[in-house]
């Protein structure tokens, strides 16, 4: 009985590590870490400051959304071949995801300028002119999700 307990404990220890081996997950959360690296440089470049919040923030040049299922597609095709099934959905993922960032969050953040600036004109006693501002970036530009 204490074999069968040890068997099933190891086998599962060894399946909890086994992400560590999931080169398609892997390459995602490598892409996503760079592209999210590289943010902060691009970002001191424009500004000449250094901001941290573009470790975490969505948005910006490069698009840390393209590059992670970017590079699940390309790794999940050269794992499992360019013509199965699991590339057609990593590939169906990867362009939602790029569609979306350039269109619905592009023309998002494009509101919130518009908004932002309404609120910026209001008058000092208007109940809504302290307001916290809108988040304005938050999608790409078709050129931003092909670095």
């Amino acid at each position: 009985m204490e074999d069968s307990t040890a068997t099933a404990t190891s086998s599962s220890s060894t399946h909890y590590f086994s992400i560590f081996t999931n080169y398609p997950l892997i390459s995602a959360v490598t892409s996503f870490t760079i592209a999210q690296f590289i943010k902060l440089f691009t970002s001191w470049y424009r500004e000449r400051r250094w901001d941290l919040k573009q470790l975490i923030g969505s948005g910006g040049m490069p698009s840390s959304h393209s590059a992670t299922v970017t590079a699940l597609a390309v790794a999940i095709g050269l794992q499992e071949g360019f013509g199965g099934s699991h590339f057609a959905i990593a590939l169906i993922l990867a362009s939602v995801v790029m569609y979306d960032a350039t269109g619905v969050r592009l023309h998002a953040g494009r509101q919130a300028e518009v908004l932002n600036q309404i609120v910026y004109e209001l008058p000092a006693e208007h109940p809504l002119a302290e307001s916290r501002p809108l988040r304005e970036l938050l999608g790409h530009t078709p050129p931003q999700l092909q670095s």
